[in-house]
C-alpha cells in the first residue's frame, strides 16, 4: 500500500487512465454500484457522522457549520440519490463540440476529454466525498480528496463504501483516494504535486480558499465567498419579493448562495421594507440598514461598509435603500462577489439591464438565490462553484471537470510547400 502522500497521488494517477478507459455504460454501472453501497453503509456512516458532530459541538462549532456537518438518514438518502443522478448524465467525455472544414480540406473537431486527477479540498461537508466522486468518475478522471478533520470520520466512512463498489467494479481504489491527514503541511504538498495533479478545487470558507489559492502551484478553481444581493425594483411585485427574501435568506443561512444584503428602490421602500423587516424577525433574522432603512423599522442596526461586504452565513442581513436601479448596480459592482444575484421585477427592461450589467456567474430574474446549484440548475449536483473566469465560470458539473482538444483530419495535407517535394522510394 502506497504511504507517502506522493505515493498515493501517483497511484490515483496510475488509476486515472483506468477511468479515462470506461465508456458511459461502464461509468453509470459503476456510479449506480457506488450508490448502493453507501446505502447499504448507512448505519455505519451515520455513526461515524455522530463522532464528529460530537467533536464539532465540544469545540464550539456554529450552528450554521453544524448544519453542514450533520447528516440524518433523508441526507443520506439525498446524497445516495445524487450519485445516482449524475450516473443518468449525459457523458461529456468524447463529445465533439465543433467541428469545421479548413480552405485545404483539413477537418478540425473540438472534443472534450478529461483533465486527469482533481483535488478537491474542502471542510465540513462529509456529502462533497460523495458527490466530487461521482462528478469526477463521470467525467473521467481520478480523484484525490482532503476534507476537513471535523468530517474525517464521516468522510472515510462514505469513501469506503465508495471504494469498496471501486474494488468490485474492477477498478483500481486508488482511484477515488481520501487523504486523511488533516494537517496544513499535507494539504500544500497536495497543492505542488504539478506533475500529478491537473486542477485543484477548494471548497469551504474564504479562509481555506485564500489558503490554497496563495499556496497552490496547480491550477485552482475557486470563489472565495458568496455575497449575494436581492434588488426589490420600483415595479416588482411585493408578494414575489418577499417570497424570493424569505427563501434566499432564511432556508438555509448557512450556504454560499443564501442571501446577504437587501437593495430597495426607494419607491418601494416605504410599503415593502417595514412589512419585510417585520416577517424577518418574525424568523429569527438580525437586521442591519442604512438611515433610510433605520427611519423606515424600529430597532434596526446601523450597517458599516464591513456587513456590506460581509459573507453572513447566519441569520443575519444588511439593508439599503437606493434611488436607481443603477445605483443598484453600483452597490453590487462594489461589495459583490461574483457569485449570485437577484432581481425582482415586473420590468422587463429593467430585468434585462441588470442581466447585462451584472457580470456575477449566476443573475436570478424573480427567482431565489437558492437556485443556484448545481443540482438545481441541471447539473445533477455540483462539485463547487467558479467565480474564477478560466475554463468554467458558475456552478460546476460533470462537463467542467473536461476539457475541450482538437482533433485534427486530414489526407496527407503539408503546411509548407517544400515538404511536397519528397524524393520516391527509387531516390529519382
Amino acid at each position: 500500500m502506497p504511504s507517502s502522500l506522493r505515493d498515493k497521488a501517483l497511484a490515483c494517477r496510475d488509476a486515472a487512465s483506468s477511468i479515462a478507459s470506461l465508456d458511459t455504460a461502464a461509468k453509470r454501472c459503476l456510479l449506480l454500484a457506488m450508490a448502493t453501497a453507501l446505502a447499504a453503509d448507512a448505519t455505519l456512516v451515520l455513526d461515524a457522522n455522530a463522532k464528529d458532530m460530537a467533536a464539532a459541538r465540544a469545540n464550539g462549532t456554529s450552528d450554521a457549520m453544524l448544519d453542514r456537518l450533520r447528516l440524518d438518514a433523508s441526507r443520506i438518502a439525498g446524497i445516495v440519490r445524487a450519485i445516482r443522478e449524475v450516473a443518468t448524465l449525459p457523458d461529456p467525455v468524447g463529445v465533439t463540440t465543433r467541428c469545421e472544414t479548413r480552405p485545404n480540406g483539413i477537418t478540425v473537431e473540438r472534443v472534450r476529454i478529461p483533465l486527469g486527477v482533481i483535488a478537491m479540498i474542502y471542510e465540513a461537508r462529509p456529502n462533497v466525498t460523495a458527490d466530487a466522486a461521482a462528478l469526477c468518475l463521470m467525467a473521467g478522471n481520478a480523484v484525490i480528496l482532503r476534507g476537513g478533520s471535523d468530517a474525517m470520520h464521516s468522510n472515510i466512512a462514505i469513501a469506503t463504501a465508495l471504494r469498496r463498489a471501486l474494488a468490485a467494479s474492477g477498478i483500481p481504489e486508488a482511484a477515488l483516494t481520501l487523504i486523511d491527514d488533516p494537517r496544513r503541511e499535507t494539504m500544500v504538498e497536495l497543492l505542488q504535486l504539478t506533475d500529478i495533479v491537473d486542477l485543484a478545487i477548494p471548497r469551504g470558507g474564504e479562509g481555506l480558499i485564500r489558503f490554497v489559492a496563495e499556496h497552490a502551484r496547480v491550477p485552482v478553481i475557486k470563489h472565495y465567498k458568496g455575497v449575494c444581493h436581492l434588488y426589490v425594483d420600483r415595479d416588482a411585485d411585493p408578494v414575489l419579493a418577499l417570497r424570493l427574501l424569505v427563501d434566499g435568506k432564511t432556508s438555509r443561512p448557512g450556504v454560499c448562495n443564501a442571501l446577504e444584503t437587501l437593495l430597495v428602490h426607494k419607491d418601494m421602500a416605504s410599503t415593502f421594507l417595514p412589512h419585510a423587516i417585520e416577517k424577518l424577525r418574525r424568523l429569527g433574522v438580525e437586521i442591519r440598514g442604512d438611515e433610510v432603512t433605520r427611519a423606515l423599522a424600529d430597532d434596526v442596526a446601523p450597517a458599516s461598509e464591513d456587513d456590506y461586504a460581509a459573507e453572513f452565513l447566519d441569520l443575519i442581513i444588511a439593508v439599503r435603500v437606493v434611488d436607481t436601479l443603477d445605483e443598484a448596480i453600483a452597490h453590487i459592482r462594489r461589495y459583490g462577489s461574483d457569485h449570485t444575484e437577484v432581481i425582482a421585477t415586473r420590468d422587463p427592461v429593467a430585468a434585462d439591464s441588470f442581466v447585462r450589467a451584472i457580470r456575477s456567474a449566476v443573475v436570478m430574474v424573480n427567482a431565489s438565490s437558492r437556485f443556484s446549484d448545481g443540482g438545481e440548475l441541471g447539473l445533477g449536483t455540483e462539485i463547487g462553484i467558479s467565480t474564477t473566469r478560466l475554463h468554467a465560470y458558475g456552478p460546476m458539473g460533470a462537463e467542467s471537470l473536461t476539457v475541450e482538444r482538437f482533433v485534427v483530419r486530414g489526407e496527407g495535407q503539408v503546411r509548407h510547400p517544400a515538404s511536397e517535394r519528397v524524393d520516391d522510394a527509387s531516390g529519382q
